[in-house]
């Protein structure tokens, strides 16, 4: 893999909604720029153009030719479609998440097959990226949040054991008109929310291994329980909570052994009020560390009037902007959003691997799916398929 020349690094985007805005956002002060939007709703990327001023194109093809990078910020369900596009061009690729899946439906689809076919996509996607030459950085901010990082310097300065770690990602529902939908997500909760502390547990463990034995540690086997928890007749609905889930779960627990014999327990749910619930804590054998990610107690706004701070980022998810607001002191800082994008354009133009990088999302969407086979098996342990 070489790297890119002087030259500013050209990154074009696929969507044009939150995520590619907050990306473009991000490439402040780094050699990069966003050289062109695309979207399958012209007006979308009219719109994009209009706020941000990148030129607009009509389709991934169209824009190939102007950029250094791809930067994909769609569905799930096309993930692997503009992938294989951007190899064939010969173009680095950054990719949201959740990386990849299966989309078609559960009532047809046994969780096993679901599983397989995911295994045999994510390895020719691996082989197709490989062929090709290309970096392919996964957009999981939790391995880039600034407590999380700390934790990995520990890990390697003092050579720790992980014995054991608890994590998690919850709040009321996310607002994407796909969320909830198998065909376009993949899943619910465990693949949309559940990719965030499972994406951070494993990469400590990788880290650890790296430091201890020269090689990363990985999941061999999961343990789940998914349940639809808003769908059940005794649910009582105040109105707080989102609800309209077509064929997905809304909560899942993950039990992970990884090939050391220890373990790590993610539980994921749209079951939580009050802003994003999000964290990772690790117990060692010299050390007990709880990662913070947002919001991590910088900032506490008070405000007596909502309409005071109407449309603001103060924190996410939160319903009302009202009374006391644990704030972000930036948005993207504490959940690492912005220091993602700086090592992916610094790992290109540098020709490297980027810490968050295409071997470590394989292992997180087989970790999930095996989970998703282990839910239908009641909690049967399921082993996590090795590429």
């Amino acid at each position: 893999m070489t790297a890119v020349s002087s030259s500013p690094l050209r990154i074009g985007f696929a969507g044009a909604g939150f995520a590619s805005k907050f990306h473009v956002r991000n490439l402040r002060g780094l050699a990069a720029s966003a050289a062109g939007v695309t979207s399958v709703r012209p007006e979308s990327r009219a719109a994009f153009t209009q706020e941000l001023g990148v030129p607009a194109f009509e389709s991934v093809e169209e824009m190939l030719p102007h950029i250094d990078v791809l930067d994909i910020c769609t569905p799930p369900s096309s993930h692997a479609a503009y992938i294989r596009t951007a190899a064939r061009a010969g173009r680095h690729v950054i990719v949201e998440k959740p990386f990849h899946g299966f989309f078609g439906s559960p009532e047809t689809h046994p969780k096993e097959e679901m599983l397989a076919r995911v295994t045999e996509e994510l390895s020719d996607l691996r082989d197709t990226v490989a062929a090709a030459g290309i970096l392919l950085g996964y957009a999981e901010n939790y391995i880039y949040a600034p407590s999380v990082q700390r934790e990995r310097q520990i890990l390697e300065a003092t050579r720790a054991q992980i014995l054991r770690m608890t994590a998690e990602e919850s709040h009321s529902g996310s607002h994407s008109p796909v969320y909830g939908i198998w065909s376009e997500q993949g899943g619910g909760s465990l693949i949309g929310k559940g990719c965030h502390p499972l994406g951070g547990v494993l990469y400590l463990k990788r880290k650890e291994g790296l430091a201890r034995r020269g090689s990363p540690i990985r999941p061999v086997a999961v343990s789940c329980r998914t349940h639809a928890i808003t769908k059940l007749p005794a649910f009582e609905d105040r109105g707080y909570l989102r609800t309209t889930y077509k064929d997905t779960e809304d909560y899942a627990f993950l039990h992970v052994i990884f090939d050391d014999g220890m373990v790590a327990d993610i539980t994921t749910s749209e079951l939580v009020l009050g802003g994003v619930y999000d964290f990772i804590e690790v117990f060692a054998n010299n050390h007990r560390t709880r990662c913070r990610i947002q919001p991590v107690g910088v900032v506490d706004l008070y405000s007596p009037d909502k309409r005071e701070f109407a449309g603001m980022d103060l924190m996410e998810k939160i319903s009302s902007n009202e009374g006391w607001i644990p704030a972000y002191p930036e948005f993207g800082w504490s959940n690492g959003q912005f220091y993602e994008m700086h090592d992916f354009v610094n790992s290109m133009r540098e020709g490297r691997n980027p810490e968050c990088d295409l071997a470590l999302a394989i292992d997180i969407t087989l970790a999930i799916y095996a989970g998703y086979v282990s839910a239908d098996r009641k909690g049967a342990e399921v082993a996590v398929p090795q590429l």
